[in-house]
Formats: structure tokens, sequence, C-alpha cells
């Protein structure tokens, strides 16, 4: 029975109302709550976008100190590699020192022997054999000290007549001959060089004077500070290059942070905007609890846009990692305390072989094997059921496969799957007359029922999470 009184707004005395009045006030509050379920659909979708914007947002930090990490490696191997070069360099100096003294003391010695012999002259009093005349010869030759040549070899004749003469080797690379001075004559000469070059050598001095070795020490010395400077200046850009890196690399995070505090906030707000549809649903479905107990049916055309209004508001799985609207969380304070969200648990591959046994049997059915032929209504409705289930498994399997939708497949998708594999063997036993089968076949089909019925319940009713303490 329709109660045709409402309470007025001061709540005094009720005012009747007409059974269209009625419904319309109800249809208004059904088509509501219809508009905020429509918009309530979309929470989903944008609470699987915000998960890939924080598992983007964690791979960008990830990358970032990634960067930052390898250019700091680098710098550290360039700074190692420069002071292996330099610190190589300082421990050769002091065979550098060694090695200069004696290149020093060998010119030295090499001026002194040839000052010598420069003030050695041919006469003849110091070569027996030779006059005046040979002596003048050899002279206008460039020859008039030991200093002036070498040695001497015998060859051919310069004109290629007379046979084999000697040539005397001037110190500048030249030979020349002299008439007069034979094999006999030459051996006088050498002799006499020789002799001037052995008094020479004994004479050389055989160490540094002082001031060539503190000339040598200041320069090893000066070299020692350029390479000390040296690697200063390479720890120093070392340390400059660091400094660089962790400015830039600070940048980059104060840049990650600012668009991850941004689009927390658009986040957060956009959270809040369902929760508040989510309390206004609720109100509204509160205020048709109320009219429909203070008014009672309104007719059977409505009954059903009514049941299905106050239905419970389909609960979305929220993630952890997620900040509340309520509480919002700057994303530049997380630590290894609070970790990115991570993805949850794909569908396993073993759900590919039902797919794949469903599709083969939508090919060739059941009961068509060998030289049994299948009635034409089991034919067509065997494939029928085959290709539904392998195209159900498919939309069920392929998006909780992604890297960006995982998930486990739904509850009862198991059972449903044995009861069809069951049911559509049950149906080849029973096309096989052959094979005497009946009585397993009939069992099977019961068992495929039942587990239809369990996995459609738990697929409509899924099971409730132990709720936390």
């Amino acid at each position: 029975m329709i109660n045709r009184t409402t309470p007025t707004r001061d709540g005094s005395a009720p005012l009747p109302q007409s059974p269209a009045e009625i419904r319309a006030e109800r249809r208004r509050i059904i088509e509501s709550i219809r508009a905020l379920r429509r918009l309530l659909r979309r929470r989903g979708a944008f609470e699987v976008a915000d998960r890939r914007r924080l598992n983007r947002e964690a791979g960008h930090r990830k990358r970032a100190e990634t960067t930052h990490a390898e250019t700091l490696h680098r710098i550290d191997e360039q700074l190692a590699r420069q002071e292996r070069s330099v610190k190589h360099d300082l421990s050769s100096l002091d065979g550098k020192r060694e090695q200069q003294e004696a290149q020093a003391l060998a010119v030295l010695r090499r001026e002194f022997i040839e000052r010598r012999l420069r003030n050695t002259p041919l006469t003849v009093s110091e070569l027996n054999g030779l006059g005046t005349g040979l002596i003048r010869d050899l002279a206008a030759q460039g020859i008039s000290t030991a200093a002036d040549f070498t040695r001497v070899s015998w060859d051919k004749a310069p004109n290629g007549k007379g046979g084999n003469v000697v040539y005397i080797h001037r110190a500048d690379g030249h030979r020349v001959h002299v008439n007069g001075i034979g094999q006999h004559r030459s051996r006088p000469l050498m002799e006499w060089r020789q002799a001037a070059l052995a008094r020479a050598e004994a004479r050389a001095p055989r160490a540094l004077p002082p001031d060539e070795r503190h000339r040598i020490s200041e320069i090893i010395e000066a070299e020692h500070a350029r390479l000390r400077e040296e690697l200063t200046k390479t720890a120093r850009a070392a340390e400059t290059a660091r400094a660089e890196a962790g400015k830039l690399h600070a940048e980059t995070l104060e840049r990650l942070a600012t668009t991850e505090r941004d689009a927390a906030r658009l986040a957060a707000e956009r959270r809040a905007e369902f929760d508040a549809m989510a309390e206004q649903l609720l109100a509204l479905q509160s205020e048709l609890s109320a009219h429909v107990d203070r008014y009672g049916d309104a007719g059977l055309r409505i009954r059903r846009a009514q049941r299905r209004a106050l239905r419970p508001i389909p609960a979305v799985p929220t993630l952890s990692a997620i900040p509340s609207p309520r509480s919002p969380v700057d994303p530049t304070t997380r630590t290894d305390a609070t970790p990115a969200p991570t993805p949850r648990d794909r569908a396993g591959l073993g759900w590919l072989l039902p797919i794949l046994y469903f599709g083969f049997t939508t090919v060739v059915g059941v009961g068509e094997l060998g030289d049994n032929t299948a009635p034409v209504g089991l034919m067509i409705s065997s494939r029928l059921v085959a290709l539904a289930a392998a195209t159900e498994l498919a939309r069920l399997w392929i998006p909780r496969m992604r890297r960006h939708t995982p998930g486990p497949m739904p509850s009862g998708i198991g059972w449903q799957t044995t009861g069809v594999f069951l049911a559509l063997t049950a149906a080849g036993m029973f096309a096989d007359e052959k094979s005497g089968m009946f009585v397993a076949a009939c069992v099977l089909s019961a068992l495929a029922a039942l587990l239809l019925l369990a996995g459609t319940g738990l697929r409509i009713r899924p099971p409730q999470p132990a709720p936390s303490s």
C-alpha cells in the first residue's frame, strides 16, 4: 500500500503525493544513481593509469641513478688512469737523473777529447817517415790536427788506374788520397792519432763538476714539481667533475620530484573526486531506500531499476603505494622503507594449454576422429562451445600477461575451464557408439555440470580477503 504523504521541509505536517509524483521522484533518484555509477566505472582505469605513472616515475629515478653512477665511475677511471701515468713518471725520475748525468758526462768527455785532438797538430817531429812536403799536402786536404781525420782505408784509385791506394777519412765524412802516403806511411799516421786519442781519453774528466750536477738536479726537481702539480690538478679536476655530476643529478632529481608532486596532486584530486562521488552515491542509495520504506512499491516497471540502483558499490582494489587523497605523500620523501609499487603476479603461461586445446577443438570438433561421424547438432554445438571457451580464456589471459596490467586469473575460471573440458570429452564419448562408455560419459557430464556451477558461483561472488588486523 502506498503512503501518499511526505514530510514538509519544516517537518510539520506531511503533504499528500500522487503515485505519479512518487514514481517521478524515484526515477529521478535512480537516474542520479545511474549517472554516478557510470562515472565511478572509470575509477578502475584511473587506478591502472596511476599505477603505470608510478612505475614510470620509479623507472625515471632508476635511470637517473644509473646515469649518475656511470658518470662517477667514468670520472674515477679517468682519475686512476691519469694518476698511474703521473706516478710512473715520478718513479722514473731517479733513473732519468742518472741517465742525464751519464749523458752530460759523455758530452763533457767528448768535447774535452775533441778539444785535445784539435790542439794536437801534425808535425814532422811527431811522425816518423812523413816529411814537410807530405805534412803540407795533408794540410792542403784539410788534415792538420789529430781531430781532422778518423781512420784510413785501402781502396781503388780515384781514376781507376794504378791499383789500390790509401784513403784518409776526414772527420766530416769525406775521404781523400794524398800522393806519397801509402800503406807503410799510413801506419805511423794512425799510430800517432791513436796515441793522441789515448792521451786525451786518459786526461778526460771522469766525474761531472758540481755546477753541472746542480743544474741537472734543478731540472729533475723542476720536473718533480711539475708532475706533482699535474697530479694535484688531476685530482682537482676530478673533484670538479664529480661536483658538476652531483649538481646535474640533483637538478634531475628535483625536476623529477616536481613532476611527481604535480602528478601526485592531480591524482589525489581525481581520487578525492571519485571518493566524493562514492559518498554521494551512498547518500542517494540511502535516500532511495528511505523513499522505498516510506512509499513502498512504485510499480513493476520501476522495480528492476530500483533493485539495480540499490546494488552495492563495486570495490576498487587499492594499491598500497598510491597515496590517499586524505593524506597525500610527497614523492621526494620516498625511502627504502616505502619502495615504489611493484606489479602484481601475472597469469601463468599454463593457461595457454587450454586455449590451444579449445582452439584445436574448434577446428576438429569432438567425436569426429577416425571413422566415427558425430551428429550435425553435436558438430556445430561442440565447435561453438570450444570457440566461446577459447575466446573467453584469451580475453581474460592476454591483458593479465602484459607488463602494465598484470594480475591473476579471476576466481572460478579454472573450475569453469575444467567443466567445459569434461563436458566436451563426455560429448565425444556419447557420440562414439562403439566405445561402450555410456556410464562413464554420464559421470563426466554430471561432474562437468557441478564444476561449471561451482566456477560460475565463484565468478559471481569471488571469495573476500580476510580482514587485516
